[in-house]
């Protein structure tokens, strides 16, 4: 089987992304193990969608939140503990993205350290051609970005509370993160389907402003059973300012704003 699923992300110019992007696009292991998550989520557990679609979604988000911090001059981990330019923070930030579901081939429960397993084994032949060092430094760094995505999780550099952040963002309709139980109408199910939209710009008061969209109030408890959960302990969240609203005029246009 010929891979048929491409990671789409804008490169600006960086090398480094490129090659890794050509890598995960070429890599036939890593779009099964995409499919067999959803088989395992989807088919088997009635989750959302952990494959393709989700890696997407993640990726690009991910990678807008990063290049919106580096213009607002946030140093980037990679660059602060090893010296290592902006561009490696972006592969950090693209693999990690990519690969922090694979555990769910295994197993749901625990995925995040059963990730670590799988991911490793791909990023050694991935990034054989870098140094010995900068290798080493990449996989350790990545891993820990993949890690720390999970619900308890403490990230220690600027890129994994970026990948984690932005996991939780991919929260539009019928994409949630919350499971709930098929045709069962209650706030898990309503609040599902309730975010319209999810925009990320830069903030005038902090560099990142997350503008959510809901078409009803129930809304918020996505946000606040989701996203601020993630958003805590991200190492991040002193950079943002979260604002979910409705549009529905049966109901108030609310603001709640989230200022970490």
């Amino acid at each position: 089987m010929q891979p048929t699923q491409f990671i789409k992300v804008p490169i600006q110019k960086n090398a480094l992304l490129e090659k890794a992007v050509s890598l995960v696009n070429s890599n036939e292991e890593l779009q099964t193990l995409w499919k067999i998550n959803n088989v395992n989520a989807i088919d088997r557990l009635g989750f959302s969608d952990h494959g393709y679609t989700h890696f997407q979604i993640v990726t690009n988000i991910a990678l807008r939140i990063g290049r919106i911090l580096h213009k607002n001059n946030v140093q980037m981990s990679i660059t602060k503990n090893y010296e290592l330019p902006y561009d490696y923070a972006e592969v950090v930030i693209f693999l990690a993205s990519v690969m922090h579901d694979i555990g769910m081939s295994i197993n749901r429960e625990g995925h995040e350290e059963l990730s670590l397993f799988i991911a490793r084994d791909l990023l050694k032949e991935m990034l054989r051609e870098y140094s010995i060092e900068e290798r080493t430094i990449l996989i350790a760094e990545i891993l820990h970005a993949i890690m720390s995505h999970r619900s308890d999780g403490n990230p220690l550099t600027i890129e994994a509370g970026i990948v984690r952040v932005a996991d939780a963002l991919d929260m539009t309709k019928g994409r949630s993160r919350i499971p709930f139980t098929a045709g069962k109408v209650n706030i898990h199910s309503l609040s599902a389907y309730a975010i319209e939209k999810v925009d990320i710009v830069e903030g005038k008061e902090k560099p990142i402003r997350v503008d959510i969209l809901m078409n009803n109030s129930s809304g918020f408890f996505q946000v606040d059973e989701l996203l601020k959960k993630k958003l805590h302990n991200s190492g991040i969240a002193h950079f943002m300012e979260i604002r979910a609203y409705t549009n529905n005029a049966r109901e108030e246009n609310i603001i709640k704003e989230y200022f970490v």
